[in-house]
């Protein structure tokens, strides 16, 4: 099949294109970059390089994705973008490469859903089947694992944790880590609960999501520290196996956990 690329798109000798990539008019894509099978891009799109996007991904008008991190270290190193398959990013999306500094790539999974004017700084590193609603905003050196929901206007603090299946409301403001499940919202975010309906429509049992809920009441309802609510989790582990997610993400926490 012939790509499928506007004549007034602008595409550098260096990048590669697979032969079914779609790519509308005035849209700009620069040398180091490579994209994948059945990519469709919009029009007006800015793609810097080094960036690589998989396949059947579909990147909407006005997006500028792989340029220089807005980082005042950057000292123009070869620093990437990595956009895995099947996302859908829709328009004015800002995704930055990686610095040296940290991981040298920014890095954004399978099966994405991210929502117009969302911002993604230097270093983040984005998992599989989010959703990031309008306006949603990570500063540098973001993590945010599988199955997590950002409310519209949400912004994280660089260095935060992002755990999977949590939620976030409208306008929240985080500046620690989001334990997996837990529903948070506010400025700065509180804890309110877990993703109960989130974690229905993915399948989780009954007896699991009551399970969930006690681990929750075990970290934030009953005057506990966190070293001793991470002990009474460590004995619910037999109970609940997904009790295991939110016993290593706390392990792991640096920057501690909303309270």
């Amino acid at each position: 099949m012939t790509s499928s690329i506007h004549p007034t798109a602008i595409i550098d000798p260096r990048a590669e294109l697979d032969s079914t990539v779609e790519v509308g008019p005035f849209t700009v894509i620069g040398p180091d970059v490579r994209i994948d099978a059945g990519t469709r891009i919009g029009s007006h799109v800015v793609i810097q390089g080094p960036t690589t996007i998989g396949k059947q991904n579909q990147i909407f008008q006005f997006c500028s994705l792989g340029e220089q991190p807005q980082d005042k270290k950057y000292r123009d190193e070869p620093t990437t973008l990595e956009i895995g398959d099947n996302n859908t990013i829709r328009e004015f999306c800002t995704f930055n490469r990686g610095t040296v500094q940290d991981k040298g790539a920014t890095r954004i999974g399978n099966d994405n859903w991210i929502m117009a004017y969302v911002h993604i700084a230097h270093d983040c590193q984005i998992g599989n089947h989010t959703i990031f609603a309008n306006n949603s905003s990570l500063a540098g050196h973001v993590d945010v694992h599988d199955y997590a929901i950002l409310g519209g206007f949400t912004l994280i603090h660089q260095f935060c944790k992002i755990g999977s299946h949590i939620i976030t409301a409208v306008g929240s403001v985080v500046f620690k880590d989001i334990p997996p499940y837990v529903t948070a919202a506010g400025y700065d975010a509180k804890p309110h609960g877990i993703n109960s309906e989130g974690l229905k429509r993915r399948g989780f049992s009954p007896e699991a999501i009551l399970q969930i809920k006690r681990a929750y009441k075990t970290l934030y309802r009953n005057g506990l520290t966190l070293e001793e609510a991470k002990k009474e989790l460590a004995q619910q582990l037999d109970k609940c196996s997904e009790i295991g997610i939110l016993l290593e993400f706390l392990n792991t926490s640096t920057r501690g956990i909303v309270r």
